[in-house]
C-alpha cells in the first residue's frame, strides 16, 4: 500500500512566488477547489492525508469538516508555509504547533515541512514535534535538488531524531517516511511528487511504485492542492527557472493523478500506521 499527501496550500504561499508577490493582497482562492480534490478521491475510494497551511483554516474553518468527513487525514504544513530553517523561525515553531492543535481540536498528528526544509539547521523541529506528541514526519526527500534533499537518507520508513535525520536511531519516537525516489542511470532522483509528475515520463514514475511495491516499502507521493486544481491558481510572472518549477504542465496534473490513482492503490498515513 501506498501513501498521499495532499499539501494543501494556496496561491500566495509556494516559496518559489513568495518573493515576487509581497505587496499583493493575499486572497485565498485555491482553497475553493477542496471539493474537486475531495471528488477525484471519492471517485477513486482513495484516503489521503491533507498537510494543511494553518492559516486557511482560520479563513475557512469548515475545512477541516470537509477533510473529516470524507474519511482523510488531516496533518500541519506550518501556519503560514514558513520554511523551518527561516530566520528565528525556532522560536515560533512551538506556538504554531499549539494553534494548529486547537484549529484542528487535536487531530494532527504528522507534520510536513514546506519545501522539504528540515535539515541540518532545522533538525530542532524533531524535538518540537516530539514534545508535542507528533507521531510521523513526512519532511525528507532521500535525493538531492538544487532546492533540497537529504540524499544519503533512508528510503524505507524510519525512526528520526534531531541528532539522526537520514538514518534509523533507537532512540526515535517519530516515524519519518521519505518521499518516494528512484534510479536512473545511477543516479538516485525524485519521482514522488506534483513537479516530477507533471514533468517526468509517466512510465518511470509507474516504475517507481512498480519497485517500491516489489519491496514492500509504502511508495510516498506528494502533490500540491493547486497542482490539482490550477483554474484558481493564477499566473504570477516569474524568472524563467522559477516559472518552469512552477507552473510546467500544470494543466497536465489532475489528469495524470487520476491515471496514478486507478494504477496503484493509496492510503493516508494514518491509515497506514494502524494497518
Amino acid at each position: 500500500m501506498n501513501i498521499l499527501g495532499i499539501d494543501f496550500e494556496d496561491w500566495f504561499h509556494p516559496e518559489l512566488i513568495q518573493k515576487y508577490i509581497t505587496n499583493e493582497k493575499k486572497h485565498p482562492q485555491v482553497i475553493d477547489g477542496i471539493h474537486e480534490i475531495l471528488d477525484l478521491l471519492r471517485k477513486k475510494e482513495t484516503n489521503a492525508t491533507f498537510f494543511v497551511v494553518g492559516e486557511l483554516l482560520e479563513f475557512k474553518p469548515d475545512l477541516l469538516d470537509l477533510i473529516l468527513d470524507g474519511n482523510h487525514e488531516i496533518a500541519f504544513h506550518t501556519m503560514n508555509h514558513t520554511r523551518l530553517d527561516a530566520p528565528n523561525f525556532k522560536n515560533c515553531f512551538e506556538n504554531e504547533l499549539k494553534k494548529f492543535d486547537l484549529l484542528t481540536e487535536g487531530k494532527s498528528k504528522g507534520f510536513r515541512a514546506p519545501s522539504f526544509s528540515l535539515n541540518k539547521t532545522s533538525s530542532w523541529a524533531i524535538d518540537l514535534l516530539e514534545k508535542n506528541n507528533y507521531v510521523y514526519d513526512s519532511s525528507v526527500m532521500p535525493a538531492k535538488t538544487n532546492l533540497y534533499g537529504l540524499p544519503h537518507a533512508q528510503k524505507t520508513p524510519y525512526k528520526i531524531t534531531s541528532t539522526s535525520l537520514e538514518n534509523n536511531s533507537d532512540n526515535g519516537k517519530i516515524i519519518e517516511f521519505p518521499i518516494m525516489v528512484s534510479k536512473i542511470l545511477g543516479k538516485t532522483i525524485p519521482v514522488g511528487g506534483g513537479f516530477y509528475l507533471r514533468t517526468l515520463p509517466f512510465k518511470l514514475i509507474k516504475n517507481g511504485f512498480k519497485q517500491y511495491e516489489k519491496n514492500g516499502i509504502p511508495g510516498v507521493f506528494y502533490i500540491h492542492s493547486w497542482e490539482l486544481t490550477p483554474k484558481y491558481m493564477p499566473k504570477i510572472k516569474l524568472s524563467t527557472k522559477d516559472n518552469f518549477i512552477t507552473y510546467h504542465n500544470i494543466d497536465t496534473a489532475y489528469d495524470k493523478m487520476e491515471k496514478l490513482l486507478s494504477l496503484h492503490e493509496f492510503t493516508s498515513f494514518e491509515n497506514y500506521l494502524k494497518n
